[in-house]
């Protein structure tokens, strides 16, 4: 799978390039290394293969349409980009969403958190040969993205948080195949544990591997689960509360130990946490509008659409003018997954942006490998890479 080697210096290191096609490198990622033997001298990543031009979209489509590209960036945490979007698109209009669409969007964002490090828990193992573990993850997140389809008709790309709400209320019987998921999702993650955590080929692998100081993490910009894996116990949830999680019960998992192991811990108990949120939400989720009342900027019902005269013209004005957002900058964050995902917009009081800019933890966050790598095994590489959870959607933009 790794290219043939480049050229061979004047002092026998070997220079070779890992990627951009690797199953590896977890999407378009090369790796030009630097080699002394299995050691790894140096290794500078090279970004752009992936480059989709999103963030320069923006600028020619309306609000309402931009929500659409959100969830394309990172293709892992589809919703917690929606809601990040929103909510600053919520702030530059000086509005909030109603009550139960606050609630619905924490109990959506940690699901999409939960199914996120589902699958770079499988990844992480798949990468060191472990099969099962894969499967295993992806049997439970395939229930989740089950009860994102019952609710938005959409496994991945929803596009179901929007600015002002959500973009249609629960479905039939979304209550109950949620608490299907909370009530059996303890006893799998118990079992992933069983698979891996105290296996002693994986604590091999894992251990003492990758490491990033917090002081290192801090001058990089590195945030989520690598921060927190280095003892910093930063967690916008809780440092700088949104949509209500100020109102939930939760913990800031950290561990000291600096390396891939303990990211891999920080991941899995963060999956405890967010089942517990879960549970709160679900057992909390008020009565009442599912969108701001009398926001004209969102859709109305479809079937005040086919009733009113009314439904229909205001569906025929957003969809063909969209609305006007007043003029001024706004920055808003939200924890994904992989860390701190912030969206700053710039208005000029038309329909569109004048500029979107997104604070993607994957770019930040991928720089770290080049300090991980150095005096690592080339073998090591591929864990180092897992550990980071990189998404080259949300790299490339």
């Amino acid at each position: 799978m790794v290219a043939q080697p480049q050229f061979i210096t004047e002092d026998e290191l070997m220079i070779l390039n890992l990627g951009p096609q690797h199953p590896a490198t977890h999407g378009v990622l090369r790796l030009v290394l630097t080699l002394d033997g299995e050691t790894v001298v140096e290794c500078k990543p090279v970004i752009g293969y992936l480059h989709t031009g999103i963030e320069k979209s923006y600028e020619s489509r309306k609000y309402q349409q931009c929500v659409t590209l959100t969830d394309r960036m990172d293709y892992l945490n589809p919703l917690g980009n929606n809601l990040a979007y929103s909510l600053a698109v919520e702030k530059l209009m000086g509005v909030e969403a109603p009550p139960r669409a606050r609630v619905i969007r924490v109990l959506l964002a940690e699901l999409t958190r939960i199914q996120s490090h589902l699958v770079a828990y499988g990844s992480n193992a798949l990468d060191q040969g472990a099969t099962s573990p894969e499967m295993y993850a992806f049997w439970d997140r395939e229930k989740i993205l089950d009860i994102f389809e019952l609710i938005s008709g959409q496994r991945m790309m929803t596009s179901y948080i929007r600015p002002g709400g959500l973009a249609r209320d629960l479905a039939p019987g979304f209550d109950e195949a949620v608490q299907a998921f909370v009530d059996e999702f303890p006893s799998r993650l118990a079992e992933y544990h069983g698979l891996l955590t105290r296996n002693p080929i994986w604590m091999d692998r894992m251990i003492g591997v990758g490491k990033l100081t917090a002081e290192q993490c801090i001058q990089l910009g590195v945030t989520g689960p690598m921060l927190r894996g280095a003892g910093v116990p930063r967690d916008l949830r809780k440092d700088q509360p949104y949509c209500g999680y100020e109102e939930f019960d939760f913990n800031v998992i950290t561990r000291p130990e600096c390396d891939c192991y303990a990211r891999y811990l920080v991941r899995m108990d963060e999956m405890a946490e967010s089942l517990k949120i879960v549970k709160q939400a679900l057992n909390r989720i008020p009565e009442g509008p599912y969108v701001l009342e009398d926001f004209k900027e969102a859709f109305p019902p479809r079937q005040l659409i086919s009733d009113t005269m009314e439904g229909l013209i205001h569906h025929f004005k957003l969809a063909t003018e969209g609305y006007r957002v007043p003029a001024g900058e706004v920055y808003h964050a939200v924890e994904s997954p992989r860390g701190e995902l912030g969206f700053y917009i710039i208005s000029d009081g038309s329909a569109k942006p004048y500029r979107v800019k997104a604070r993607t933890p994957s770019f930040t966050n991928l720089q770290a490998l080049s300090i991980m790598a150095k005096g690592g095994m080339i073998a090591d590489l591929v864990n180092m890479i897992a550990a980071i959870d990189p998404i080259m959607g949300d790299v490339d933009r």
